[in-house]
């Protein structure tokens, strides 16, 4: 069995120092070697500062467990401040739209799926996963496009 301690500083792994987004997060779920479940724990740095840009998964299910801190979550709704002990589940679809911002501690579980699709509303972008390329939902071209009739033309 393995173990892994989220009070521990050495589950910090990765990071992203971009403005507005800087954290450190630890692959918690790598790191146990878990095969069907994943884990992450962010520690959100500022109160300006957030995990994502403002998404959804198309067929991945997440919980956020907040481990520390009082991070705001914004969802459909609005937002609103958790605290210490909030579990919040995010439903595949528009619906379960998320985005965290500091101060806190959060660790968020996900079943490993694969592929996802990811949509962010705010800058109008898809995300495919695996490979993890992005796209502008408005280049969306027609479904035939690029496809040939039975003469061999478009």
């Amino acid at each position: 069995m393995r173990q892994v301690n989220l009070l521990d500083h050495r589950v910090y792994d990765h990071g992203q120092m971009r403005d507005g987004y800087r954290w450190r997060a630890g692959a918690v779920g790598t790191q146990l070697k878990a095969e069907r479940m994943g884990a992450t724990i962010y520690d959100i740095l500022a109160d300006t500062e957030r995990t994502y840009p403002y998404h959804f998964h198309y067929g991945t299910e997440e919980w956020l467990v907040v481990v520390d801190g009082t991070p705001t979550l914004r969802m459909l709704w609005g937002e609103r401040e958790l605290r210490v002990g909030d579990v919040v589940c995010f439903k595949p679809g528009s619906e379960g739209a998320h985005q965290l911002r500091g101060p806190g501690t959060v660790l968020i579980f996900s079943a490993n799926r694969s592929p996802d699709t990811v949509e962010y509303p705010d800058s109008g972008k898809l995300g495919a996963k695996p490979p993890g390329s992005v796209f502008r939902i408005a280049d969306a071209v027609d479904f035939w496009e690029g496809e040939l009739n039975q003469e061999g033309a478009e």
